[in-house]
């Protein structure tokens, strides 16, 4: 009499398969969010920016055409992207004569003036504006 042999996963095998797939799915789920959730990150702070370059060229302009820089702080918001951003700008003097500091924070929400998700920081002379100007 021949012994027949089935070749198959016994129940203890299955069970083990099920165990390492049940913890390795959400190490990759979580992984797989973290990944989205800073892809997310990465677009909010590129607009942002976007929407400090925005200002600080707006304030370039402006010098060129006053030959002086705005002093103080200025507030606003911005459109981009479809979203609404919201800006401050401080502009101070340096110990140099026509050379302004700017410090431009932008952010997401009006509130978020502490912690923006991106700060520009720029030096602009009114002296050399009207150097070029001149020419």
């Amino acid at each position: 009499m021949a012994t027949s042999t089935k070749a198959g996963f016994t129940l203890v095998e299955v069970m083990v398969a099920l165990a390492v797939v049940a913890v390795a799915l959400p190490a990759l789920m979580v992984s797989l969010f973290q990944q989205i959730d800073g892809a997310s990150h990465l677009r909010d702070k590129s607009l942002a920016h976007m929407v400090a370059a925005n200002k600080l060229s707006e304030t370039r302009i402006l010098v060129a055409s006053n030959q002086r820089a705005p002093l103080g702080k200025d507030s606003g918001t911005t459109e981009i992207a479809g979203r609404q951003w919201s800006w401050w700008l401080k502009s101070t003097e340096t110990q140099v004569e026509g050379f302004y500091r700017l410090e431009i924070k932008v952010a997401y929400l009006e509130e978020q003036e502490s912690t923006p998700l991106h700060t520009l920081v720029a030096f602009l002379s009114t002296t050399i504006v009207a150097s070029v100007q001149q020419q």
